[in-house]
């Protein structure tokens, strides 16, 4: 039966209900218990006898439901507790009566129970919070952590510099970033991850783990903390299934999506900027942000900048931050009249508010959904990802022109990088072939798998339009 208010004040320690013998019957317990003067009272709040035993307990339990309890001690004091397992019987206090009332302790209790609903363990949890208000600040987790972001994390690319500080900032420092960094275990770590994971978040969960651990080891080479506990939570959250940018690897599903960008009703520089996409097969980035002054249509390159630079690579003299991309016969008409409209801007697809802006990163994706392409099928940056498969797999072209044509970075065998212009002839022939293959695809000929092609012949590269 639930504890009743009235039944909660009244326990007292001279009140304790009468403990029943094992193998008692109901009967013989009821007898036993009944006072001899004929009082009337509840078994609850039954009266022992004067002469209490030497062993007798220092406290007995009025329980309410679903494992809350109230704990009265000889000296009168009376504590909330809630009972538990995870994975282990355990035991968390919820506040002391009449402090925490019979209705605040079962809000308590409800609060314990959607906690272990979601994996979560509610001491640990408890323990956790209050050490978020604790810690020396030299010494603590986020002032290592800040430590380690700023030397090894500033250098990165930009975007990637705010996506680790947000993972950091949203997700751990509110629970451990105050916590003296000697002092956490792996158990505190867990469940602050599993919070993330909780909320499906599984890729975040494992990449803040990972930079958990980055820090705990900078700790340990700094002298800071021990050890990193991060090393024995292997295999404590769920493996993430791996997941690429949706494309399409057939040539057959790739004419559809050809067919459908011809038949786009939108403006006309979006129309263009799909039409390029299949092309050049560059960054979605990359394409929107193209500017006028890196293009030369009389020789028909596009002198890019990467957009997957590392600042800590800057000072390096054997890595090119630029890739010569050539630009096919059916490029270069495409950018010809795309000129006549976004030639006076800065960009070849400016926003339409004003020409220091490219267009949103949206657009291209937009445009696509519009033309029916599900984003299971087909993303900006899948175009990368179908010329890379089709290219090698049925053209059968050299990985290394595709690569280079990519703007991948590419490490010879004595380990250094390629010049972002090496075998630029082959990949003008390459871009050409891939073009006029887009065109047969588009126009529904039947293409035979073709054989192994060497992009060596300087005359080919003549007959497409070119000259070095």
């Amino acid at each position: 039966m639930p504890l009743t208010d009235t039944q909660v004040k009244n326990a007292k320690p001279s009140r304790r209900p009468p403990r029943r013998r094992k193998g008692a019957r109901n009967e013989d317990s009821k007898k036993s218990v009944a006072p001899e003067q004929g009082a009337s009272k509840s078994p609850q709040c039954a009266t022992e006898d004067q002469t209490q035993p030497e062993n007798q307990p220092k406290s007995y339990k009025l329980y309410d439901g679903e494992n809350l309890y109230i704990e009265i001690f000889l000296n009168g004091s009376k504590i909330w507790r809630f009972r538990y397992k995870f994975p282990k019987a355990n035991t968390i206090s919820l506040g002391k009566y009449p402090k925490v009332s019979l209705a605040k302790a079962r809000e308590e209790r409800d609060k314990c129970l959607e906690q272990l609903a979601k994996g979560i363990d509610p001491s640990l949890h408890r323990k956790v919070m209050k050490g978020v208000q604790t810690g020396q600040s030299e010494d603590s987790f986020e002032a290592i952590a800040r430590e380690w972001l700023k030397k090894f994390i500033d250098s990165k690319a930009e975007k990637h510099c705010k996506r680790v500080y947000a993972r950091f900032e949203n997700n751990i420092f509110p629970w451990l970033g105050k916590r003296p960094i000697r002092e956490i275990d792996s158990q505190e770590v867990l469940a602050v991850i599993q919070r993330i994971e909780q909320r499906g978040a599984g890729v975040t969960a494992h990449r803040a783990l990972g930079g958990c651990s980055q820090v705990f080891r900078y700790g340990v080479a700094t002298g800071r903390c021990a050890s990193d506990p991060c090393r024995d939570l292997r295999g404590a959250l769920k493996p993430v299934k791996e997941s690429h940018f949706a494309a399409v690897t057939e040539p057959e599903d790739l004419v559809g999506i050809l067919r459908a960008i011809d038949g786009y009703k939108g403006t006309f520089p979006v129309q263009c900027a799909l039409r390029l996409a299949p092309l050049l097969f560059v960054r979605p980035i990359e394409l929107r942000t193209a500017k006028w002054a890196d293009i030369n249509l009389e020789s028909a390159e596009w002198c890019m900048k990467i957009a997957k630079e590392d600042k800590d690579r800057q000072t390096r003299s054997d890595i090119d931050e630029y890739l010569i991309i050539p630009l096919s016969i059916q490029a270069v008409e495409i950018l010809r009249t795309l000129h006549r409209f976004t030639g006076n801007s800065k960009y070849l697809f400016r926003c339409l508010r004003t020409k220091d802006r490219p267009m949103s990163e949206n657009t291209v994706l937009a445009a696509l959904r519009r033309l029916g392409i599900p984003k299971e099928e087909m993303c900006g940056h899948g175009f990368r990802a179908t010329a890379r498969t089709i290219l090698r797999e049925k053209l059968h072209i050299e990985t290394e022109y595709i690569e280079h044509e990519l703007g991948h970075l590419v490490i010879d065998p004595n380990g250094r990088a390629y010049n972002r212009a090496t075998f630029l002839p082959e990949r003008r022939l390459m871009m050409q072939y891939w073009a006029d293959y887009l065109d047969r695809l588009n126009s529904g000929e039947d293409i035979p798998s073709p054989k192994p092609i060497p992009l060596t012949d300087v005359r080919m590269i003549q007959v497409a339009g070119y000259r070095n």
